[in-house]
């Protein structure tokens, strides 16, 4: 997991947001780099933490259904044993969700998967890019927590730790921001995609 040291960097929608196109970072890849199919990750151990305390919770409530004595009646230890479990469960989903994010670009569009069932999942065709933008650092503070997000002046977001991140922007207005290591690395490869792609429409 890589998290990077700029602490003065800025994300979407603060304080000059991406960098964009212009920058060394920003530069468009040569087609004739660019890869097929590119891949890439990101990952945030905290979770499992909090995973841990999701199943604690409901050990706790089963605890409760086998070894309860509770003398107050059955209607508070039903509604405590339920409530442990499915705090538990929302917490133990809610986390292992966002344990990491996967990225994958080919020639058509960009998928984002997230957790190890790759749930919830983003598909966004790339002729709806009409760009994408490198930012060098992403927090959940910019996005109001960690997963999946939405903020009207910003867009929507996959975030899973503090760093780097890509940003697309969409042809309907709206953007698309997911964090993910080695994001220069797919900023450049979906602007040659990009490229490719409106070079191969106007050659029809």
């Amino acid at each position: 997991m890589r998290d990077h040291p700029h602490e003065g960097a800025t994300a979407p929608g603060e304080h000059g947001g991406p960098v964009g196109d212009g920058g060394g970072s920003g530069s468009h890849a040569d087609p004739a780099d660019v890869p097929e199919v590119w891949h890439g990750r990101a990952t945030n151990r905290v979770q499992w933490l909090l995973a841990g305390a999701g199943a604690a919770c409901m050990a706790l409530g089963v605890e409760l259904a086998v070894d309860s004595a509770w003398t107050s009646g059955l209607a508070p230890l039903v509604m405590s044993v339920v409530g442990c479990v499915l705090a538990g469960l929302l917490v133990l989903f809610g986390t292992l969700a966002f344990v990491h994010v996967a990225v994958r670009v080919d020639q058509d569009c960009l998928e984002v998967r997230c957790g190890h069932m790759g749930l919830p999942r983003r598909r966004i065709p790339l002729d709806h890019v009409v760009g994408a933008d490198f930012a060098p650092r992403v927090t959940p503070r910019h996005w109001g927590g960690w997963g999946y997000r939405w903020r009207p002046e910003q867009g929507t977001a996959v975030v899973v730790r503090r760093g780097e991140a890509v940003v697309l922007r969409l042809g309907d207005g709206r953007s698309f921001t997911v964090t993910v290591d080695d994001a220069e690395s797919a900023v450049r490869c979906i602007r040659g995609r990009c490229d490719r792609n409106r070079k191969r429409a106007a050659g029809r």
